[in-house]
């Protein structure tokens, strides 16, 4: 649902006007010869009348024709004016958040001064950290996510059909995994898809991308021959949802190169959830993690093996895991995923879930460093200039996570590994579990005492370790410091204001 700006600045200009003249909505309603239901709708910005009426309402109100109608709001009203016109917030999917835009935009104009200087406030902001509206639209997704706690029952449905339906026609209803060749087949059988393996990779300026599509009424898919089977397959499953699903806006590219709307991300996400479905069926993953979950120790080999049964990489298969555990297991989650480059001190968190509201450094500063004792970063293998063998073991972790400062503490568990396209850069992933009563009950391996147990923090500058406590710290705590100086310069001021106040 689009938003009318013009709408959107008649309705609050007509509330204003209203307003300062002391009319009720009947009053005005009464006087314009309009219900006052209709009147609500104008004020919101989803009507707009016609110039008789407008021609009574600017009578009414005591204002001009040309000043109601013009679409200039005052100089007080200038950042309001211009947020209301940015594209981030015309493209803002209120309405996936049971919004409508006006209702939404509603809230601001009520009070248009107050909320024109707020709204300036949240700009300057968002300069001073870079912001990029495609973060904003990433972050609407996120917490779109979050609130359906990462599963989609509809997607779980789509996908089954689309494999009882499938499965019998290209013969694996029984198998346990769907060869790549078969998904190739379905999508060229199917839908008419070109595939194309060879092109990317020759192309300097192209072989980065895992997959390109070039739509049409033969699609041609362009992927990068350097992934690995697990990962084509995957980019099969996906593009195989978009068909399935009939997801029109959508990414061509992988990574996506741009991001034109929120519903292109959305369908982007729907496609990926179908694919991990069709690659990592419900039933059998449930059943995996119950064995799982039911190990009196931790063990790494049948959290490992689970990479083989599916045939995907890390990444997918604790994605998946986020989208069940919370619905099926009662549990809330967070899924981490950082990179870090060769030859920097840089660790970058790209992609997380944070349905635990863990608190994730990621938005404290823009040029602190990450807590060295976190899981995240210490799976995270040296990079190195070779491929990593597709056989190779992948470096797997488990460690309870214990926050200095609130006892917080946290299961978590994940693999290391280098990326294949991008040999100087190695990534991790992780999730993690709040430890309670009820995570007790559910994995009984929490208590193996073999599982490392470690005190974690924020990040470096805000962290109080010494360095006998820490031996990983990456900057001096300088943030902690700054505060403590502040607190003792408060306390300071108090002795003596209380000396003047008693005449000490």
């Amino acid at each position: 649902m689009g938003i009318d700006l013009i709408n959107i600045i008649f309705g609050m200009k007509v509330r204003q006007a209203r307003l300062e003249a002391g009319l009720t909505l009947s009053d005005l309603a009464r006087q314009c010869e309009l219900s006052p239901s209709y009147l609500t709708e104008i004020e919101k910005g989803r009507k707009y009348p016609r110039a008789d009426k407008i021609v009574k309402m600017a009578a009414a109100l005591g204002k001009e024709y040309d000043d109601l109608v013009s679409i200039k709001l005052a100089s007080s009203l200038r950042y309001l004016e211009s947020a209301l016109a940015s594209s981030t917030v015309r493209r803002f999917p209120f309405e996936e958040f049971g919004l409508e835009p006006a209702d939404a935009l509603g809230l601001l104009t009520r009070e248009p001064d107050r909320a024109s200087a707020l709204l300036h406030a949240i700009i300057e902001i968002s300069r001073r950290y870079d912001l990029k509206e495609d973060e904003f639209l990433r972050a609407a997704l996120r917490s779109y996510q979050e609130i359906h706690e990462n599963y989609f029952p509809d997607l779980e449905d789509a996908a089954e059909t689309f494999m009882a339906e499938f499965g019998p026609r290209y013969g694996f209803d029984d198998a346990p995994l769907i060869p790549l060749a078969t998904l190739a087949s379905i999508l060229r059988q199917e839908y008419g898809y070109t595939i194309d393996d060879k092109t990317l990779a020759t192309s300097e300026e192209l072989r980065n991308y895992r997959s390109v599509l070039q739509p049409g009424r033969r699609p041609q898919l362009f992927i990068n021959d350097r992934l690995y089977a697990r990962q084509v397959r995957f980019i099969l499953a996906r593009e195989i949802g978009y068909c399935y699903l009939g997801l029109k806006e959508r990414s061509l590219t992988s990574t996506t190169e741009e991001i034109d709307s929120f519903q292109q991300l959305l369908n982007d996400a729907r496609a990926a959830y179908f694919g991990g479905v069709v690659l990592m069926p419900r039933a059998r993953v449930l059943a995996d993690l119950e064995d799982f979950f039911a190990l009196p120790a931790w063990d790494p080999e049948p959290f490992s093996a689970m990479l083989t049964t599916y045939d995907v990489t890390p990444e997918m298969l604790l994605y998946r895991f986020s989208e069940l555990i919370p619905q099926f297991f009662g549990f809330k989650l967070h899924f981490l995923r950082f990179h870090h480059a060769a030859g920097t001190d840089e660790y970058q968190l790209v992609r997380h879930l944070n349905m635990n509201q863990l608190l994730v450094p990621s938005g404290i500063g823009l040029f602190e460093h990450h807590c060295r004792r976190w899981l995240s970063i210490r799976l995270l293998p040296k990079p190195s200039a070779g491929r990593q063998a597709s056989s190779s073991p992948l470096p797997v972790g488990v460690q309870i996570s214990e926050f200095l400062e609130t006892q917080e503490k946290f299961l978590c568990l994940g693999f290391g590994r280098q990326m294949v396209l991008s040999p100087g850069l190695s990534s991790s992933v992780i999730i993690g579990f709040r430890i309670d009563a009820d995570l007790r009950k559910t994995i009984r391996f929490l208590d193996d005492p073999d599982i490392p147990h470690t005190i974690i923090h924020e990040t470096c500058e805000r962290c109080p370790l010494t360095p006998d406590q820490c031996d990983v710290r990456a900057a001096p705590p300088t943030i902690l410091h700054a505060r403590r100086e502040k607190l003792a310069r408060k306390m300071a001021l108090n002795q003596l204001n209380t000396r003047s106040t008693t005449g000490d």
